[in-house]
């Protein structure tokens, strides 16, 4: 039987490590992610906070972190890594309220199908500027732009190809070096 929340319920609970979201009320709790999973988490993780620590362009984070999507109909996610820019940085509480700047999902049998619809549709709909979807078993990266119009902007990156972002601009990181 599910279990219902409020975020200011959820909110209440006592922190944990474990991955947890609230979806529009349900409670969500999978297991925690394979240790590939999480290699692949930390590693980007760090690439990305050296990145923009070094520029000082904001802040990075890495899972679990509670992501406030939608307070009134309780969505709160939990994306594998979350950048949110300098000038944003008030989004940044005890969570995230609000659509990060860049959020990124790190694609595992498990979780694949749900990061690649449903959540790809929630960061859209909710404002997130950038998605990076790296599957660590096709050795890519893709990154969808969702503020470049209608249509988001999709780029598949494998190998040596120099990964190209519009949150990031700056950044100088290939495929191979993101999974590795």
């Amino acid at each position: 039987m599910p279990v219902y929340f409020t975020v200011d319920q959820y909110l209440a609970t006592p922190e944990t490590n474990r991955p947890r979201e609230v979806v529009y009320g349900v409670l969500r709790e999978p297991p925690a992610p394979y240790v590939a999973h999480q290699f692949v988490v930390t590693h980007l993780g760090a690439l990305l906070d050296a990145h923009v620590r070094s520029h000082d362009l904001g802040w990075v984070a890495v899972s679990p972190i509670d992501v406030i999507l939608d307070r009134e109909r309780a969505l709160v996610v939990q994306p594998d890594i979350v950048f949110v820019a300098a000038g944003r940085i008030d989004l940044v509480r005890n969570q995230v309220w609000g659509a990060p700047d860049l959020v990124v999902e790190v694609l595992s049998r498990g979780t694949a199908r749900r990061d690649r619809t449903v959540k790809l549709r929630w960061y859209r709909q909710y404002g997130v500027h950038e998605c990076w979807l790296a599957d660590p078993a096709r050795r890519t990266l893709t990154v969808i732009d969702f503020a470049g119009g209608a249509r988001p902007r999709r780029r598949t990156y494998r190998g040596g190809a120099a990964v190209r972002s519009a949150v990031l601009p700056r950044i100088r990181l290939t495929a191979t070096e993101v999974l590795a």
